[in-house]
């Protein structure tokens, strides 16, 4: 077995590890919002009817785009068409801030309605309604956070293809950045349903 086959297959496995705990973690957002949704049913049905549907779905399109344009770039690495790939994860990287654009809209709507953590509004209201707030932003801005990472890793991505730093022969570290942007896109996959869909 070569150095660099050696070096590759760390890489990947080192990448599926750090991912799995990413995982965890979001599970982890995942079931704490099952458990207090069973227990306040009304009061996060309400939250989610008031979140901005449209926005949410524009968003889940935007990020499969994402991930169709970081997928597409990885085929056109190993066909050896760097311009494409660059063009590619270009498109990713304004994916991400499109969706960031979109999430900041978003936000600045709850918060002009006094909807935001310690605001005057939820010290007041219901525990259901605080609590589905409390999970909305925690999970969604740490699911935002990670959209910014990924478009800075897909950006760093389309610099070392255009400089020859990823090529068809060496190509492991555009697998690994594409496999976490597209744990953000599975995340949000769960996400807005979640938060977006709830009846």
């Amino acid at each position: 077995m070569s150095e660099e086959h050696r070096d590759d297959t760390g890489a990947r496995l080192g990448m599926w590890l750090f991912l799995f705990t990413e995982i965890l973690l979001f599970g982890g957002l995942f079931v704490l919002y099952s458990v207090y949704q069973n227990d306040y049913p009304e009061a996060f049905s309400a939250g989610s009817h008031h979140l901005n549907l449209v926005l949410g779905t524009i968003n889940t399109v935007i990020l499969l785009t994402g991930s169709f344009c970081v997928a597409s770039s990885l085929s056109a690495v190993r066909y050896g068409r760097r311009r494409l790939a660059v063009v590619l994860l270009w498109s990713g990287v304004a994916t991400g801030g499109i969706f960031l654009f979109n999430k900041y809209l978003e936000w600045s709507a709850e918060i002009g309605r006094g909807i935001y953590p310690g605001s005057p509004h939820l010290a007041q209201a219901e525990r259901g309604e605080a609590i589905f707030y409390s999970l909305y932003y925690v999970t969604l801005g740490l699911h935002g956070l990670h959209v910014l990472i990924g478009s800075i890793v897909l950006a760093t991505m389309a610099v070392w293809v255009q400089i020859g730093k990823i090529t068809p022969e060496r190509f492991v570290a555009l697998e690994n950045g594409g496999l976490y942007w597209h744990l953000v896109d599975i995340v949000w996959i769960f996400i807005f349903p979640l938060y977006y869909l709830l009846l």
